[in-house]
């Protein structure tokens, strides 16, 4: 895993030693994706400037350096990732004449990419990356991610010249970078605690989407983005469906098959691995698959909380000593915890607002200290059913449909005149009511469920239940327009059979991308960890999307296939519970330790000055949150990181 970044001018106005200076200060930006070498690669006559810094996993050699050039000497390359397929393209490369040097997967990258094109090697990669390929002959530069977009890369031009990197970061290292605050993205993440690709915090800067490539020539003018071109479609995949019809042993032989390829695959380092635990189904199978392939003890790791309603360590122990693991857990104090808040502006670069961003850093460190690359459960249960939300937006569609709109509405309207004074009457009655109720949340859930009268169809009930801030537009200032989403984009709707399909392909377009992956990939690479989910192997993504629901989801049992198969390596007792989230007690640490950071951030006076937010909304939730009225954490945690990001950053209006 490694970090890169680079820059085009149309007209060199760097020699090639400012050049170089630039294109250092870039990649040192990014030294903690790549603590272990870096290099650069220029040619000031055309204008382009190479920059990267290596975590090494794979021929730890000079052979394995990048920028790397070709054989024929045509392509220039540097990358971020790994290609699990490597071995078997290098293969059939040499039956092809290739010659190779070394043993690393960047090199099979780029003679693949000098015997075949671009585009026809991409369609033959499975793995997760990001890489620029500049074509010397023909001046042209390729900008291409993977297909379920587990690597990141940024985009956009300064002026006359167009850049590139794993994150923002780099891009802010150019000189006289614009960091102009994009309003209409900025409402974006108070609805979804994330920015989606193609969007950014800056304006003119995009991230290219997954599963596709961006070409930029000497024809492009400055300024204009040309738009990526896919080379892959998950939406085809699912609306094409099956070709065969599977028995349930057939669908599992395969599944099993398909899964145990690609943990084998991405076991292939040449560096100390393990896998992250947490004692769910997802991360039990990856743990399981990896011991069955393997005569030592796999390395499995967990983060433990004290609180008991957060810690899923003691489920995860049971399940490493079922499998024999050497597992090493690690129990986290409040404190340990909140001491990584304040370095979250700096590891996201962009306002992230996804809580769990605390406990997969900490679990990260953990792992650093042992391992360098970690195997994860990532991805499990978008392509198999997995989210709560699914079943609740159809549990909740099915008891609001038959009821006529203009009553719902009616309803609405009565219950949120009523909901003022019942929330005073709760508040006071709270110290006497019994422990097990959620007291915190409770007039939230109802302050949603009376949101949720009102839709009009499964896809609104969807939308309010996994939006924070559902009318964003009126909480940042200047806001033009909410851009288009996968989701709100009538162009990218699946024609599905089924409702869930639709919000399972949602979660694969947008959540798992732009929210679950940057998570892992952020926080991981600050401790310069490699982490990989052979659940998104698109090998295994294309077989999953075509199976029957009944394989997914089955007499209540979500996930239903995957059961099946963990049930061959650990009894069904150690992983049958309800679904965890991978929380921390933010709300609790808001009205307690981390009281008066966040008042700091969130005074009034602070936010009138920004001038990026409305502050009555803001505080009118950080008033309900400390008296206990309401439990406003989610809104609030997305206020203060973006508060916190725009103290560190410095955003322009």
């Amino acid at each position: 895993m490694c970090g890169i970044a680079g820059f085009l001018q149309h007209s060199p106005s760097m020699n090639e030693g400012e050049a170089k200076v630039v294109i250092q200060r870039m990649a040192d930006s990014l030294r903690h994706r790549g603590p272990d070498d870096e290099g650069y690669w220029l040619d000031a006559h055309s204008g382009i400037a190479l920059g990267h810094r290596r975590l090494s996993i794979l021929d730890l050699s000079d052979k394995g350096r990048q920028p790397m050039l070709s054989h024929n000497q045509r392509f220039c390359m540097i990358y971020n990732g790994e290609i699990y397929n490597f071995q078997e393209l290098r293969d059939e490369l040499i039956s092809q004449g290739a010659y190779f040097q070394g043993h690393s997967d960047t090199e099979v990258i780029l003679e693949a990419i000098a015997q075949w094109g671009v585009k026809p090697a991409l369609r033959r990669f499975a793995g997760m990356f990001a890489f620029a390929v500049w074509d010397i002959k023909e001046k042209k530069l390729y900008l291409a991610r993977d297909r379920m977009g587990e690597k990141p890369l940024y985009y956009g031009w300064s002026g006359e010249v167009f850049l590139f990197a794993s994150e923002l970061k780099a891009l802010c290292a150019f000189p006289h970078f614009s960091r102009e605050v994009d309003r209409d993205a900025l409402a974006l993440f108070f609805r979804h605690s994330s920015i989606p690709a193609p969007y950014s915090i800056y304006r003119n800067i995009y991230k290219l989407p997954p599963a596709t490539c961006l070409i930029i020539t000497p024809e492009t003018p400055a300024g204009n983005c040309p738009s990526p071109e896919p080379y892959w479609s998950f939406k085809q995949i699912l609306m094409k469906g099956s070709e065969k019809e599977f028995s349930d042993e057939e669908a599992l032989e395969r599944f099993h098959f398909l899964l145990a390829r690609s943990v084998k695959q991405e076991m292939i380092a040449d560096v100390p691995l393990g896998v992250f635990l947490s004692g769910g189904v997802d991360s039990a199978s990856i743990a399981a698959l990896m011991q069955a392939q393997t005569s030592k003890p796999v390395k499995t790791f967990t983060i433990g909380f004290y609180e008991s309603k957060y810690n899923e360590a003691v489920y995860a122990k049971a399940v490493a000593q079922r499998l024999g693991t050497e597992h090493t857990e690690f129990y986290v104090t409040p404190r340990e915890a909140m001491s990584v808040i304040p370095d979250l502006p700096s590891l996201y670069d962009e306002p992230f607002a996804d809580a769990s961003q605390i406990p997969t850093f900490l679990m990260s460190r953990l792992a650093r200290r042992h391992v360098t690359v970690c195997l994860s459960g990532d991805g499990g249960d978008e392509q198999l059913a997995g989210y709560d939300r699914y079943y609740w937006t159809l549990h909740l569609w099915n008891r609001l449909s038959p009821v006529p709109y203009p009553l719902r509405s009616a309803a609405a309207s009565i219950l949120r005149a009523v909901l003022g004074p019942w929330k005073k009457i709760y508040s006071a009655f709270i110290p006497f009511l019994p422990n097990e109720i959620d007291h915190f949340n409770l007039n939230d859930k109802i302050q949603r469920m009376i949101d949720i009268l009102t839709a009009r169809g499964p896809e609104e009930v969807y939308r309010r239940l996994i939006s924070h801030w559902t009318a964003p537009g009126t909480l940042v200032l200047g806001v033009r327009e909410e851009p288009l989403t996968a989701m709100t984009d009538p162009a990218e709707k699946p024609d599905a059979e089924t409702f869930l399909e639709e919000m399972m392909y949602f979660e694969t377009r947008m959540n798992l991308p732009d929210t679950l992956l940057t998570k892992v990939d952020r926080a991981s690479m600050a401790v310069g960890l490699e982490v990989r989910a052979p659940f998104l192997d698109h090998r295994l993504v294309e077989f999953a999307a075509t199976l029957p629901l009944k394989m997914k989801f089955r007499q209540g049992e979500r996930k239903w296939i995957l059961r099946r198969l963990l049930e061959k390596y650990v009894p069904s007792h150690l992983i049958d519970r309800p679904k965890a989230g991978f929380d921390v007690p933010i709300g609790l640490w808001l009205k307690g330790p981390l009281r008066d950071w966040a008042e700091s951030l969130l005074s009034e006076d602070l936010i009138r000055r920004q001038g990026f937010l409305d502050p009555l909304p803001v505080r009118k939730m950080w008033k309900e949150h400390v008296s206990g009225e309401q439990g406003n954490h989610y809104y609030l945690w997305d206020a203060l990181m973006f508060q916190a990001w725009l103290e560190k950053n410095g955003g322009s209006s």
